[in-house]
C-alpha cells in the first residue's frame, strides 16, 4: 500500500500560501501541463486572483520518493470558516506559514486555533525572509507566543521550523539565503514530522464528503477523505446524507490526485483522499458508506452565520436591463446551489416571494457570493447587513469581534474615537515606527459600515482585520456616523450644471452622463439628513459648446465605490442594485413623495 501524508495549507491572507503551493507542485516530478507556467496555479478563480486571496479550498497531490503527498490549500479569511473547517478534517497536519515581517496575524490565530484543536502537527513556516524589512526571530518569538496563548500542548509548542522564501522556490532549516537552493527541506520536514494516516483498511468503508465539484459528463463529483477500509469503482455503497437517511448508490467514477488533475484509479485505500461520481444528490457534509454496513461518520460542525442580508428580486426602474437572470425562481435555484457548496450559508424565505434571507459568516463572506452572482449574469437587490441576534436564557446575545487596526500615529485619536463611539473597547495599544498598532473588542453591530468610513479616516493608510469572538449580551444602542444621501429628484441624465449644484451640498458617487431614475442615490450629503436634487437640469446657454465647458473644469472626480463600500454605506430605508454592469444605491422607496 502506498505511503500518504494529508496536509493543509494555513495562512493569514497574503502571507504567501499559494505561492508556496505552487513551487512545490513546480518542484516535484508532476507534470502540471500548461498551468504550470501561470502563477499562484491553486488560485484558479478569477475573484481569488483579483482579490490575491484564496477562497475555495483546493486539492493537489505530489509524489515525493515513494510518498504521495496530498495538499490541500486553505482560505485564510476567517469569512470563510467553514471551508478551513472541512479541509483541516482531511489533514493530519499542517504547514502554518508565517510573514517573516509581519508576524502572526489575526488569520493566523484564526486557522491556528481550529489546527492544534484537531491535534495536527504543526510545520511553521517563515515565509518571505528574503523581504528588504525581514524580522525573522521577531515573527518566530510571536509565534511562539501565540502557541502558548492557543493553549497548545507541550508538544505542539516544540514545532519544527523550516524558513522559506516562497516566492523565489527555496527553503532551509536556518534562515541562511544565501545557503538555500531549493524547497527540498519542506518535503523533508514533512515527511518526518506529520504522521501517516490512521486508518483501518478491512474496516467498513467510509469516506467524509468535503467539497462537490461538477462534471458535465459525470455529474456531482465528491471528494473527500477514505476514514475506514477501501473502494473500487463499480462497487455499490450507501449514501448517508445529513439528516441520518441512507440511499443506495454504486459508483461510476473513482479518482484520486496526482498535481492539479484528478486521475482515473481502480482502487483507494484509507487514509488517502478520492473524488466519487455516480451518487445522486451528494452534498457536502453525508457521508458515503460501506453497502452492507453502512456507518455515518459525525457531522462536520460549523460555527453559525453571523450577517445576514436581504436578497430580491430588483424592482427599480432599470430592472430587467442588464441582467440574464433576475426572477425569483432564478435567485432561489442560484442559492440553493450555493447551498451546496457552502455549509457555512443559511438561505430563508423573506417576507414576500421575491425575497430570500440569506446569512452567512461576515460582510466578506456574502458580498463574494454577491459578485459572483453579478458574473453569473444575476440582478437583484440586496439590503444593508444586519448582524444575528440570539435568545439565551432570556437574554438577547449578539455577535462581537477581535478588531485588529493599523494606521500611522497622527490618526491614533481619531480611530479611538470612533471605536468607543462604536463600543469597542481597547485592549491594547503600541506604537512602532510611526505605526499605530490597536487591538479592539467590539460588537459586530459596531463593525458594519466602518471599514470604509476608517480608510477615509486614514487618508487610505489604515489596515483592519477581524475575528469572531462569540454572542455576548446585546450592547446598548451604537452610534455610527450617521449619513444623509443626495437623492435624484427625477428619471434622465445626469448633466454637468446638476452635479455641480449638487456637489456644494456633499460628495457625488457619479460624473456627467449617467441614465439615473427617481430615488437613486448620487451623493452623500454633508450633513446627517437626505436631500433631493434635480440632478439632470440643464443650464440655459445658447452655445452648446459654452454650455459643457462652463461647468465641466469645476466638477470634482466622483467617488468610485466598490462592492464591498456600497454594502457599508447603505443605511436602513436603502438598498443596493446589482447587475452585471452596475451597482447603483437606492432609497426602498422610490418616490420622493411618498418617502417622509
Amino acid at each position: 500500500m502506498q505511503k500518504i501524508r494529508n496536509i493543509a495549507i494555513i495562512a493569514h491572507v497574503d502571507h504567501g500560501k499559494s505561492t508556496l503551493v505552487d513551487n512545490l507542485l513546480k518542484q516535484s516530478d508532476t507534470d502540471l501541463g500548461k498551468v504550470g507556467d501561470q502563477e499562484q496555479i491553486m488560485d484558479s478563480n478569477e475573484l481569488e486572483r483579483e482579490r490575491g486571496i484564496t477562497i475555495f479550498s483546493k486539492n493537489a497531490a505530489v509524489m515525493y520518493g515513494d510518498t504521495k503527498i496530498n495538499m490541500i490549500d486553505t482560505p485564510g479569511h476567517a469569512d470563510f470558516g467553514g471551508e478551513v473547517e472541512r479541509v483541516l478534517n482531511m489533514a493530519d497536519g499542517a504547514l502554518l506559514l508565517v510573514d517573516a515581517q509581519e508576524g502572526p496575524m489575526p488569520q493566523t490565530r484564526f486557522v491556528l486555533k481550529k489546527a492544534l484543536a484537531m491535534g495536527h502537527k504543526i510545520i511553521v513556516i517563515i515565509n518571505k525572509i528574503d523581504k528588504k524589512n525581514a524580522r525573522v526571530n521577531y515573527a518566530l518569538d510571536k509565534v511562539i507566543d501565540l502557541f502558548i496563548e492557543l493553549g497548545a500542548n507541550d508538544e505542539q509548542i516544540n514545532f519544527p521550523v523550516v524558513y522559506a522564501a516562497s516566492k523565489l522556490g527555496k527553503a532551509g532549516l536556518n534562515p541562511d539565503l544565501e545557503k538555500m537552493t531549493d524547497l527540498k527541506p519542506v518535503f523533508e520536514t514533512v515527511l518526518k514530522y506529520v504522521p501517516e494516516p490512521k486508518a483501518n483498511t478491512e474496516g467498513p468503508f467510509q469516506l467524509m464528503v468535503t467539497s462537490i465539484t461538477y462534471d458535465s459528463y459525470k455529474g456531482r463529483i465528491g471528494i473527500g477523505r477514505i476514514h475506514q477500509g477501501k473502494i473500487k469503482n463499480g462497487d455499490p455503497v450507501s449514501h448517508i446524507d445529513r439528516e441520518g437517511k441512507i440511499f443506495k448508490g454504486k459508483l461510476t467514477s473513482l479518482t484520486t490526485f496526482s498535481g492539479l488533475s484528478k486521475v482515473e484509479t481502480p482502487e483507494v485505500f484509507a487514509g488517502d483522499i478520492a473524488a466519487i461520481a455516480g451518487i445522486d444528490n451528494i452534498n457536502i457534509g453525508d457521508t458515503i458508506a460501506d453497502a452492507e454496513n453502512p456507518i455515518a461518520l459525525p457531522p462536520i460542525t460549523i460555527e453559525k452565520p453571523t450577517v445576514k442580508m436581504v436578497f430580491a428580486v430588483n424592482n427599480s426602474t432599470f430592472a430587467g436591463q442588464e441582467g440574464q437572470y433576475g426572477t425569483s425562481r432564478n435567485l432561489k435555484e442560484r442559492l440553493e446551489k450555493e447551498l451546496d457548496n457552502d455549509v457555512a450559508l443559511r438561505v430563508e424565505a423573506g417576507k414576500s416571494a421575491d425575497e430570500f434571507i440569506v446569512s452567512g459568516r461576515g460582510e466578506l463572506h456574502l458580498s463574494i457570493l454577491i459578485e459572483t452572482m453579478r458574473r453569473e449574469g444575476y440582478e437583484l437587490q440586496v439590503s444593508k447587513p444586519e448582524v444575528i441576534m440570539k435568545e439565551e436564557n432570556g437574554k438577547t446575545l449578539e455577535p462581537a469581534e477581535d478588531a485588529w487596526l493599523e494606521a500611522p500615529e497622527k490618526y491614533s485619536g481619531t480611530v479611538i474615537e470612533k471605536m468607543n463611539r462604536r463600543k469597542g473597547e481597547m485592549k491594547n495599544m503600541n506604537v512602532e515606527n510611526g505605526i499605530a498598532y490597536f487591538h479592539f473588542f467590539i460588537p459586530t453591530r459596531g463593525l458594519i459600515g466602518f471599514r470604509n468610513e476608517f480608510l477615509i479616516d486614514t487618508k487610505g493608510n489604515g489596515i483592519i482585520n477581524t475575528l469572531f469572538a462569540g454572542y455576548f449580551p446585546k450592547w446598548e444602542d451604537i452610534q455610527a456616523n450617521p449619513h444623509g444621501s443626495i437623492v435624484a429628484h427625477e428619471n434622465g441624465t445626469s448633466t454637468s450644471h446638476g452635479l455641480l449644484n449638487a456637489q456644494e451640498r456633499g460628495e457625488l458617487f457619479i460624473g456627467p452622463g449617467v441614465k439615473l431614475y427617481e430615488g437613486q442615490i448620487v451623493g452623500q450629503n454633508a450633513k446627517a439628513e437626505d436631500l433631493v436634487i434635480n440632478i439632470c437640469k440643464q443650464k440655459q446657454l445658447n452655445n452648446f459648446r459654452a454650455k459643457t465647458e462652463a461647468v465641466s473644469n469645476d466638477l470634482i472626480p466622483p467617488r468610485e465605490m466598490s462592492l464591498e463600500q456600497c454594502l457599508e454605506y447603505l443605511g436602513d430605508d436603502e438598498l443596493l442594485e446589482v447587475t452585471p454592469k452596475s451597482l447603483r444605491l437606492r432609497k426602498k422607496i422610490l418616490r420622493n413623495s411618498l418617502r417622509k
